[in-house]
């Protein structure tokens, strides 16, 4: 696949099937893009409007929409990915093929234990959450373990359903730590540090 592409990936909410496919980045500055599930029951869609992409997102998880404003280095650059407001949950990928494609198999995986679940927990999956959170304090215990990037090494925890939000005392940056499945506790194994993606240091 060409450089200059991006690959979209969202959870089709009539279907339930992972949806991907590739833009250009002529196309997506050029026209408006539209992304259908073969299922016919669902389209993602991008505009721009010459500074920021505005991007709707058919949501797996909620069955709703939701709408999110990029702008261009973050649209065309690196890996993004846009989070459900109602579980907090991401529910969308940009990237390289690679990378959508390994996110949207850990969606599918989440959206499962979500329609599995009965509602009567604090967390979707107990064990991984209640794992993830030592790990989490296995790596704080280390010089430096969890910093910002602005240089803070202040930071609070916010534990949401399927997550563990650090967030910079100081500056307020945020990373979202996944805690839902096996995966996401095997990915978080595998880092030393952790560093909150905050405000430019100074």
């Amino acid at each position: 696949m060409n450089e200059e592409t991006r690959t979209f990936g969202y959870l089709c909410p009539e279907c339930g099937k992972p949806v991907t496919a590739a833009r250009d980045f002529f196309t997506l500055a050029a026209a408006d893009a539209a992304i259908a599930c073969e299922c016919g029951g669902s389209v993602l869609r991008t505009s721009y409007d010459g500074k920021r992409y505005r991007i709707s997102v058919p949501c797996g998880l909620c069955g709703g929409v939701h709408t999110a404003s990029c702008a261009p280095e973050r649209m065309l650059r690196g890996a993004t990915a846009l989070a459900c407001p109602k579980t907090g949950q991401f529910s969308c990928f940009i990237g390289d093929a690679g990378t959508v494609e390994r996110q949207m198999k850990e969606l599918a995986v989440l959206a499962e234990k979500e329609r599995q679940d009965d509602g009567g927990g604090a967390f979707l999956d107990n064990v991984v959450m209640y794992e993830v959170l030592s790990e989490l304090k296995d790596i704080a215990s280390r010089p430096d373990g969890i910093t910002c990037r602005c240089g803070s090494g202040r930071w609070k925890t916010r534990v949401r359903r399927a997550a563990v939000d650090l967030i910079c005392a100081d500056c307020g940056g945020r990373l979202r730590v996944p805690a839902a499945t096996d995966r996401d506790l095997d990915d978080l194994c595998c880092h030393m540090k952790l560093v909150i993606p905050g405000a430019a240091p100074r």
